[in-house]
């Protein structure tokens, strides 16, 4: 699956060396072509990968506030009213006011929205998949360590949840 519209695509020509040796350049250049190639596979089959994040936000915990949805994922919060607004229309998602703070809506995951969900994430694996392809899946577990490492220094919240003896048993 290749994208005319990233601009790794578009360029056709070499950028200087001094900026392919910066793990930054690669870095915001990777984002680029997987950001194009995740919207165009999620587009192509009528989705949105917007819609997969907060599904799976839902997915994770039973009830979310529209606010923490919004935080968990970096979203403006009356943006994602919008969204909210598609996947309650699609009958994926319930909001209902939160009966300790009227001011607050909780929004929970319906049945058809785990379902789409599932449908969600063989897209977003696919896409995964084949962008990763050239590296030997020992190479992209290393990759994805480095990364989740990176990402949880920079932003502890993408830290991986603390192992638990009801975990680790889940696991074993």
């Amino acid at each position: 699956m290749t994208t005319t519209s990233s601009p790794v695509v578009k360029l056709g020509v070499r950028p200087p060396l001094e900026l392919v040796e910066s793990t930054a350049f690669l870095l915001k250049r990777l984002g680029w072509a997987i950001k194009d190639r995740t919207f165009e596979a999620f587009e192509t089959a009528g989705e949105s990968p917007y819609h997969h994040a907060v599904l799976a936000v839902l997915d994770e915990s039973s009830v979310e506030t529209q606010a923490t949805i919004a935080d968990a994922l970096g979203y403006d919060r009356s943006w994602l009213v919008g969204l909210l607004d598609e996947l309650e229309a699609g009958g994926l998602i319930e909001r209902r006011r939160d009966q300790a703070d009227r001011r607050r809506h909780l929004v929970s995951l319906k049945p058809a929205g785990k379902k789409k969900l599932l449908k969600l994430r063989d897209i977003s694996h696919r896409v995964e998949d084949e962008f990763f392809a050239p590296l030997a899946p020992g190479q992209r577990d290393a990759l994805h360590a480095l990364l989740l490492e990176l990402a949880a220094h920079h932003d502890p919240r993408c830290a991986p949840p603390p192992v638990t003896s009801e975990s680790a048993e889940a696991v074993g």
